[in-house]
């Protein structure tokens, strides 16, 4: 099972070195005694309520780079701290990832309390999804119903800076927003149809079309 080791202290005092130092020891020992081949070594010191930490990020880079499967922690306290803690959790679920511990000597064994919620959490964003769903099929069924053709291209075109710019049906943003479309329900509308684009680039799109028929 390929894995990621992560110690972490709170502050960057001498004597949490030392702390970081045992973390790897152990961690490097239980890895070996559970056959995981350890990709990376990953250490941190700050605090464990904070997300914004150089070796979280790196861990997720990882898990999409090097199909991490597991993450090695000497007890769930290292990875974080309420509801940084729970939002990791949450992420490394997502990802497909287990978390063994040193304390648990093996896969992390969640608390009733954190596994509640982390089940309402996962609930919440399933019916977000949903409700964005439905919020697309509603704009692309009032866009068709005000004139939308979606038979348009998707290939997009370089400008002068390289990046790409997106090829949208610009005609088409105009004539919804004649219809009195938002600039958001736009853009939901193209998603649905395959144009990866934003709010704001629709919006862009709009006003340099309107600046230049005047």
């Amino acid at each position: 099972m390929k894995s990621i080791i992560y110690c972490r202290v709170s502050t960057n005092k001498q004597t949490q070195e030392t702390s970081l130092e045992r973390q790897e020891v152990e961690l490097i020992d239980a890895a070996n005694h559970w056959k995981f081949e350890v990709t990376k070594i990953i250490k941190d010191q700050a605090s464990g309520y904070d997300l914004d930490r150089p070796g979280v990020l790196e861990i997720f880079d990882l898990i999409k780079a090097e199909d991490i499967e597991a993450i090695l922690v000497q007890d769930e306290t290292r990875l974080g701290r309420g509801n940084a803690k729970i939002a990791l959790l949450h992420c490394l679920k997502k990802e497909g990832v287990k978390v063994f511990c040193v304390s648990h000597q093996g896969e992390l064994e969640l608390s009733e309390s954190d596994s509640m919620v982390l089940n309402i959490v996962s609930m919440v964003e399933e019916y977000q999804r949903k409700l964005h769903n439905l919020k697309i099929k509603r704009g692309m069924k009032r866009a068709v119903e005000k004139g939308f053709h979606p038979e348009f291209n998707l290939n997009g075109q370089r400008n002068e800076q390289g990046r790409d710019r997106i090829e949208l049906p610009i005609e088409e943003i105009v004539r919804l927003r004649q219809n009195d479309l938002t600039f958001a329900e736009i853009a939901a509308t193209l998603r649905g149809f395959g144009y990866k684009v934003s709010k704001a680039t629709v919006n862009r799109r709009y006003q340099e079309y309107m600046k230049s028929e005047n």
